[in-house]
């Protein structure tokens, strides 16, 4: 394994959507959503394990979650876990972690993953990761992997490609043409029909000299202030660093901008399992279209519902379609998968009425 391959797992998200099971407290990649038996996070960071040194694979979390890391992720060493003072999306997030990983290796190859998405197919991630990472070793890319769009999704990203290959050694490897973002449904369904279009797997690989410059060329105020953190970096210059530096994506504040990258496409599964329903799109389901996760649960002329229950929990279900029924051991939710766009305004009433009551 090569030792100059690093990856940095972004795990600050909240996942708001997963209410009532996802809070701030208890974000969604510290939850096994699949039913597994391993959260998101624990997943992620296995699959890197087989392409990158155990120590070379560095988590960045929000403000009081370092805890949770280390309990789901015992013997990683001090520097392996960077709580980020504020939350600032995913481009101070990446220099951050850039700037610790360049005291540690200044050639390293740099994967940045998200701790939550789910991958199907570690055989062929690994292959894909693994190729990925010795195109960039060898050009001044920076490479982004595509999975193969199976529906118009409005809510992911897509990428164009340029037809022509990279290179005649790479038939998967072509130039990014543009990045688009949620697009609404009839756009969706003309990039898929132009077969031109990746969805954006959020994955990225470049060596640490063409992110650093990437860094400097695009978002100069980010990196002028992250890329003299050290490992002892007193905590209170590290919160005046957060509050003084924009909140801005890594696709908006480089991917869009720069013209050295290039797309591989995948060729495993992918989904970002940002909602109920692409959960449920995800999941393995019954014969009757349901899909049951954990708990122990019987269902009768229930059709194409998601069931989430804690593993102690036990439940009957009968007479509902489309419905999401989920316990998360305070609150529970039953709901139409169709009404899932309620689910913040749930939770606040809740909270307005009763409490957080965590």
């Amino acid at each position: 394994m090569n030792k100059n391959n690093f990856c940095i797992i972004m795990a600050g998200g909240i996942g708001s959507r997963f209410w009532p099971l996802c809070t701030p407290s208890n974000p969604k990649q510290f939850l096994d959503l699949l039913g597994s038996g391993l959260s998101m996070l624990q997943s992620t960071f296995q699959r890197f394990t087989h392409v990158c040194p155990r120590e070379n694979i560095i988590i960045v979390t929000s403000q009081g979650m370092e805890a949770e890391v280390r309990h789901q992720l015992p013997g990683l060493l001090g520097y392996q876990v960077l709580e980020e003072p504020l939350r600032r999306n995913t481009a101070p997030c990446v220099a951050y972690a850039a700037a610790i990983i360049s005291r540690l290796n200044p050639n390293a190859n740099i994967i940045v993953s998200p701790s939550d998405h789910a991958i199907f197919g570690d055989t062929a991630f690994e292959k894909n990761i693994s190729n990925a990472v010795s195109l960039a070793d060898s050009h001044d890319w920076i490479l982004t992997l595509g999975a193969q769009p199976v529906n118009p999704n409005t809510k992911y990203g897509y990428i164009q490609f340029a037809a022509p290959a990279a290179t005649t050694a790479t038939p998967d490897v072509h130039k990014v043409i543009t990045f688009t973002e949620k697009p609404p449904v009839d756009m969706a369904v003309q990039f898929i029909s132009s077969g031109e279009f990746l969805w954006n797997a959020g994955i990225f690989v470049w060596r640490l000299p063409v992110l650093r410059a990437a860094f400097e060329t695009y978002l100069p105020s980010i990196a002028s202030k992250f890329f003299d953190i050290n490992f002892d970096t007193p905590r209170p210059l590290l919160d005046r660093i957060y509050a003084s530096t924009e909140a801005i994506s890594l696709d908006f504040g480089i991917m869009e901008k720069a013209s050295n990258v290039y797309v591989m496409q995948a060729a495993f599964g992918w989904s970002d399992v940002e909602t109920w329903d692409s959960l449920y799109n995800t999941a393995p389901k019954d014969e009757h279209g349901n899909v049951v996760v954990s708990g122990d649960a019987l269902v009768y002329d229930t059709t194409n519902c998601v069931v989430h229950l804690p593993a102690h929990k036990r439940a009957v279900v009968q007479g509902l379609d489309n419905f999401i029924v989920t316990d998360s051991g305070d609150t529970l939710l039953i709901c139409p998968r169709s009404n899932e766009e309620m689910l913040i305004k749930f939770s606040s009433d809740l909270e307005l009425k009763f409490g957080s009551g965590r």
